[in-house]
């Protein structure tokens, strides 16, 4: 295993737990969970590798096969960090006196920018390592948690809890339907191939960074409009109506887009239940609609990788992630994927947008231990 190799090339010894945690796709449900809502991701086969070894001092070497520089860098365990260290430093830090250093090494294959996770990823891989090594016995459920801690408090991301949960519980060949104020879950089963479908992401090649900014400004908006409302989260509104008519400008959009995409999750639940997997186009072309006119949350290059895919003979498809930039996803049938991709590459071609990759999306396991 490379990370191995690079880690005994590093550290001198072999490490004492590897671990691998994956980025995710969101099916559906795009902003609702620090609204308290409903989401349905599934991992992705891309993901972070984690090997590592405590330390009995206070210092994290570290060491990425993404780097370039082939060197650790060494930061004292509760010290300030930069760029993606931060994700590593926030992990221990949240844990506390529960753990000193550690001697790490990550192999990343999580497609850097196209809102696939890798952040999450990379949380989880460590936090479930040190939970091994440590014998902390923390849930994945707990891993998530403190995971999400760590983005929020250390690296200043208010994301919410559906990335991480999305890392660490999701199983090979089913979406999580996640309940973000309960944390209540439940796989549900995605046969797309025995349909005839695929799911496939189209990476816009626009990379986009959310800590801070229009996502801030998205969150603080919401709990703005819920506060004038009355109700703990937005999650809670059950007259939409009459809330819309309590509200204005931006905060109006922002009800609008959370209340009906937490019906859209329940809606595509309720269909794969069924068996009715070719029936959720429909609710993927809905939710894209509202997050580009309501949330504001899209960019011409997603709105054109929608809107060809369709062309192309998709049955439906929607920008997924934070927005204003990533990826979108396709549910293609198995025939057209061809035609889909060239709809795409030509229209992107045509506007002089960089040229996407695509990318085959196939539900796979969560945050498991390798070695």
């Amino acid at each position: 295993m490379r990370v191995v190799e690079a880690f005994r090339a590093a550290y001198g010894a072999s490490p004492q737990t590897v671990w691998r945690a994956p980025g995710r796709v969101n099916l559906i449900g795009e902003h609702t969970d620090y609204n308290d809502g409903f989401v349905l991701p599934f991992a992705v086969p891309w993901g972070v590798t984690a090997a590592l070894t405590p330390r009995d001092d206070d210092t994290i070497r570290l060491l990425s096969l993404q780097s370039g520089s082939g060197e650790p860098v060494t930061i004292p365990t509760h010290a300030d960090a930069q760029g993606w260290t931060r994700y590593v430093v926030g992990v221990l830090d949240m844990l506390g006196d529960k753990v000193r250093g550690a001697d790490i090494a990550i192999d990343g294959d999580v497609p850097q920018g196209a809102g696939l996770s890798s952040s999450a990823a990379l949380e989880v891989a460590v936090a479930s390592a040190l939970n091994d090594v440590h014998a902390l016995g923390m849930t994945p459920m707990e891993l998530a948690l403190l995971s999400q801690k760590a983005e929020n408090d250390f690296v200043g991301m208010p994301c919410g809890i559906m990335d991480q949960a999305a890392s660490a519980l999701c199983e090979e060949g089913k979406a999580l339907f996640l309940d973000c104020r309960s944390l209540g879950s439940r796989t549900i089963p995605l046969d797309l191939a025995s349909h005839g479908l695929s799911m496939l992401i189209i990476d816009t090649q626009v990379h986009h960074e959310h800590a801070g900014g229009e996502y801030a400004k998205r969150r603080a908006e919401c709990e703005s409009a819920a506060r004038k409302l009355g109700v703990a989260a937005l999650r809670d509104v059950t007259d939409l109506a009459g809330a819309l008519a309590q509200l204005q400008g931006d905060e109006r959009k922002r009800v609008e887009h959370i209340v009906t995409e937490n019906h859209r999750v329940e809606a595509l639940v309720g269909l794969l239940r069924a068996g009715a997997v070719t029936e959720i186009g429909a609710l993927l072309n809905a939710s894209h609609l509202s997050l580009r006119d309501l949330y504001e949350v899209s960019s011409p290059e997603l709105d054109l990788a929608v809107e060809a895919s369709i062309r192309g003979g998709a049955r439906g498809a929607r920008m997924t992630g934070g927005g204003f930039g990533g990826s979108a996803i396709a549910l293609v049938p198995l025939e057209r994927l061809e035609s889909v991709k060239e709809s795409v590459s030509n229209a992107y071609a045509e506007r002089g947008f960089k040229a996407p990759r695509f990318l085959p999306a196939t539900p796979a396991q969560g945050a498991h231990r390798l070695a």
